[in-house]
């Protein structure tokens, strides 16, 4: 009883979070219709609300504006719109802050996480998981010697937060996985590993082996005792 349980949790425990993160995704979207007149909601022509019409409404508007910056029209829009943003004390600096790293993540030439590494955190002979973020600032740089790279250390299971280390890139060990496959690692607790391309893919009990990878050995019959 307790293994059926077991296996129906594991089933219906991802879906139903994907079904529950999905929902207010689009639900957080379809707030986009209250910028709408009221006489073009859904419930003014159908007299009731449209799930994810938002959502498509933001997707529109979202791919219409790259769209649309994408011209030279739209450059001179986005500079001008940047500049009067640069001009409010407060806005500059939030809107400057989070535009660097929306670029840095999102940006189809950035590499927001270039390679996953192992690293000893918090303290030496500890081994966690951190990934390659880039290089120190020339200020920093200027006052140390060594060969130092920025890392970020993800927590656990939410690798949203986490700990920014410039560290001795000697002290580093680059691994042989990708960086989702890396941040899997890490929200799983450890308990996702991920595969290993070098190593033999294990076969089930009682499987034969195939003669090109293990060479079958015939099985030696044991000697017949003759009388003398």
């Amino acid at each position: 009883m307790r293994k059926y349980l077991v296996t129906g949790l594991l089933i219906w425990i991802p879906l139903v979070i994907t079904l529950w993160v999905l929902n207010l995704i689009v639900a957080t979207m379809d707030q986009s219709l209250q910028l709408l007149p009221a006489q073009l909601h859904p419930r003014s022509w159908f007299g009731h609300d449209i799930p994810g019409l938002g959502a498509l409404l933001s997707i529109a508007v979202v791919v219409l504006t790259g769209i649309a910056a994408r011209n030279i029209i739209g450059e001179r829009l986005l500079l001008y719109w940047e500049g009067l943003l640069g001009r409010i004390p407060i806005v500059r600096s939030i809107y400057s802050s989070v535009k660097q790293v929306s670029d840095t993540i999102l940006s189809p030439s950035g590499q927001a996480f270039r390679q996953a590494l192992l690293v000893q955190y918090p303290r030496s002979g500890v081994w966690t998981i951190g990934f390659l973020t880039g290089a120190p600032a020339d200020e920093v740089r200027r006052h140390i010697d060594v060969d130092m790279i920025s890392v970020y250390v993800p927590t656990t299971p939410n690798p949203t937060s986490g700990f920014f280390l410039m560290m001795p890139r000697s002290e580093t060990v680059e691994l042989n996985m990708s960086v989702d496959q890396a941040l899997k690692y890490v929200v799983s607790m450890g308990v996702v590993a991920p595969l290993d391309r070098g190593a033999p893919v294990p076969r089930p009990p009682g499987a034969r082996p195939r003669s090109d990878i293990e060479p079958v050995v015939p099985p030696v019959a044991p000697p017949l005792n003759r009388r003398t």
